[in-house]
Parts: C-alpha cells; structure tokens; sequence
C-alpha cells in the first residue's frame, strides 16, 4: 500500500513475471502491473482489484491497511478479469456492498462471475460522494470494452482511467518521471498500437468530452503501468496524436521465407527504398521469428507496408496468415502497402497478400512483385526497382 495523494492508496500488484496477455495474443517483456486504488475519507471506496491468480493474496494484503467490511463502495471500471479478477474473493467477505459500474459493466460481471452482487449502474456525470470529495463517472465504451468508464476524484483532481493511458511495465517506481522514459514510451505506443487502434474514431471524441467537463488533471491513475504525475497530460496529447491515423516516415517490410528467396527479395526492395529515399526509415521483420505485437507496433508507426510470402499450398505461409488476420482485426487507416514473394509451379502468394492487404484497409501501390524459384541477379534488380517505386509513391509532400 502506498500512498499516492491525501487519503488516496495504491493497493495493486506489481507483475514482474508476466510475459503474455490476453491469453497468448499480447506480449509483455516488461511484466505489468494491476493497479488498484483505495480513497479513505469518510467513506471508503476501493477501485478496480487485481487479475485473479493474486486475488487471494491482494484481500490478505487489502486487510492489513483497512477493515474490509469499512469498504463502503467497489468501483469497477471495467469488467475484463486483469481489474476484476480479484472480487469474487473480496464480495465473499463483503456481499452486501454496493459495485459502481456502467449498465453494460453490470452485464459483463454478471457474465464473469454469474453473480448477482449489490449492482449499482451510473452514467456519465453520475456523482458518489465520500464526504469532502467526490468520485465523478465518466462512460467511455470501446475504449476498450462496451463497460469501459473512468472516474474522476475531486479535491485531489486524479482520473482514474482504467485501460486509458496505461502501459505494460513492471516497476516499483510508481510515477513517470521516475522511470526510464524510452520504456516507457515504448510501452506506451505498443499498448496502443494494439489495443486502441481498433477504435482511434472513438480515443478524440472522449478526449474532448472529457475536457468539456472542465476539470483540473494533477495525476492520471490507469490500472497498467506507471501513474502519471508530471505533466499527466502529456499522455492524453500522445493519443491525441496517435488516434489520428498516425505515421512516420518508415516504411515496415514483413515477411516469412523457406529457403531464402523472399528474404533475398525483402532485402534487395529494402535497398531500393533507401537509394531512393535515404531519410526513410526501413525496416524488416521475419514474422515468424519475430515478436508479432512488437512489429505491429512497427506497422502503426509506418506509412507503408510491405509483406512478403512464398507460394505455399496455393496459399501463403502460416506465420503471414496469422500476420494478416491480425492487422485486419487492428483496423489501420491511410497506410499504403504492397505484395512480393517467390514462388515455384503456381505463383498464388502475392494475390493472396494482396487481397490481404486491401481487405484490412491498406491502399495499394502495386499489383505487387513474384520472383519463381531463387532470385536471380536480374529479379534482385526488379525487387531494387520497385523498392524505388514504393519510396517515390509513399515520399511525404515535404520532402524532396
């Protein structure tokens, strides 16, 4: 239990052997944390708990700072097991105590725990006073789930913020302006990258809802990560930033190969883009070598993408499949892409990635490129030719 603001505690758990989320989808090389806060004032109110496998170890915990039966109200902010996994142990103490969540929170605990706990459901401007301060709810569905709400402390002027603004990264420093900040930066555009690409449309609207409301920020509080105390808003500005079909000048080359071919191809397109365009940043990833969470986030920073495959089974290979499926579901907007592969008696790749690629959003440059068998020095010099391509036809308005 640490003390963040008067009357306002950290009562999480700090995850330093976490390597995968969401099952296996989410990679965290950084562990995590589950942040959940308690507010003593006249009346208690604790906010979100802990993934369940610490649950018990959090109520144990829970107990040496506070009588749980003084915990006046539960806060869910958000139903996903990582913030409620631990209140199916403490309701079994405290069964009677009421549980603020949104309408749709209601029906997701429901669907967790198939519990019918003292539900309270609240909507945006809802207040539940604590006695000099007050808890104030904010809804913001899809952000990253339908229930997904934030609440805000008045007084001590802290957001609570759930998923919002948070970042895989394990420490015992607590605050941004303690930690390295290219981790922390680094974790932050990943967990946003993919988590809260799918829905950018929604991240600007309740930025600006949220501002409408007028309050002072001091401190943003998610329940992963660090809690942001110096210069809280920056965070809010970063998603401003990244919400707007965001891109850098690098153009990402993903690819999966049998017997070299197509990483000869990658490579001699990679050449091309650079001779032509020698402020791009080029980079190239082996997606079945290569962490799928780390090159989507490469994906989100690039304007461009490139994916590559061999013929295989008149399809593509596996790892690229999986590739594609998952920057479909991402839903990236305004990045343009293109296809290439090797292949041997039938050439199908390339119209596969291609239909891929259209598929999930991306703009084509080209019908993309094939090479048959092992490239040749004259097919390398194609793929040369078409990385030039691909650098001219993506080269941002202000450079020359």
């Amino acid at each position: 239990m640490k003390e963040i603001k008067k009357d306002v505690y950290w009562v999480g758990k700090v995850d330093w052997e976490l390597r995968k989320f969401h099952g296996d989808e989410y990679s965290t090389h950084r562990g995590t944390t589950y942040n959940s806060y308690l507010v003593k004032e006249k009346k208690t109110a604790l906010i979100d708990t802990v993934w369940s496998p610490f649950s018990a170890e959090f109520v144990e915990n829970l107990k040496k700072y506070v009588s749980l039966k003084e915990i006046d109200y539960v806060v869910a902010n958000h139903a996903e097991i990582d913030h409620s996994g631990g209140l199916a142990e403490l309701m079994e103490i405290i069964p009677e105590t009421p549980v603020y969540c949104t309408k749709s929170g209601v029906k997701s605990l429901k669907g967790h725990f198939h519990k019918d706990w003292n539900f309270v459901p609240v909507k945006t401007g809802d207040k539940l006073n604590l006695g000099k301060k007050e808890l104030m709810f904010i809804e913001a569905p899809m952000l990253h789930w339908p229930d997904s709400m934030f609440c805000y402390l008045t007084e001590e002027n802290l957001l609570f913020s759930n998923d919002a603004f948070g970042q895989h990264l394990a420490s015992e420093l607590m605050y941004n302006d303690l930690v390295d900040q290219a981790e922390l930066f680094q974790e932050c555009i990943k967990y946003y990258a993919n988590i809260l690409t799918p829905f950018s449309g929604l991240v600007e609207k309740k930025i600006d809802e949220f501002k409408s409301l007028n309050v002072p920020v001091d401190m943003i509080c998610p329940s992963h990560g660090v809690i942001w105390r110096d210069n809280p808003l920056q965070i809010v500005g970063k998603y401003l930033d990244w919400s707007k079909n965001y891109r850098e000048n690098q153009i990402t080359i993903v690819y999966d190969t049998m017997w070299n071919g197509t990483r000869k191809m990658a490579e001699a397109i990679a050449k091309g883009i650079k001779s032509a365009d020698d402020k791009a940043v080029v980079k190239l990833f082996n997606i079945s070598r290569s962490d799928k969470n780390d090159v989507a986030t490469e994906v989100f920073k690039s304007k461009a993408l490139l994916v590559g495959s061999p013929t295989f089974n008149r399809g593509i290979l596996s790892a690229v499949a999986g590739f594609m499926e998952q920057i479909r579901g991402l839903k990236f907007k305004e990045k343009k892409a293109a296809a290439f592969g090797t292949y041997g008696w039938s050439a199908e790749s390339v119209d596969v990635i291609s239909k891929g690629l259209e598929s999930a959003g991306f703009d084509l440059l080209e019908d993309g490129i094939k090479s048959i068998w092992n490239p040749d020095e004259n097919s390398l010099k194609e793929c040369v030719d078409f990385g030039k391509e691909i650098a001219v036809k993506t080269r941002f308005p202000n450079r020359q």
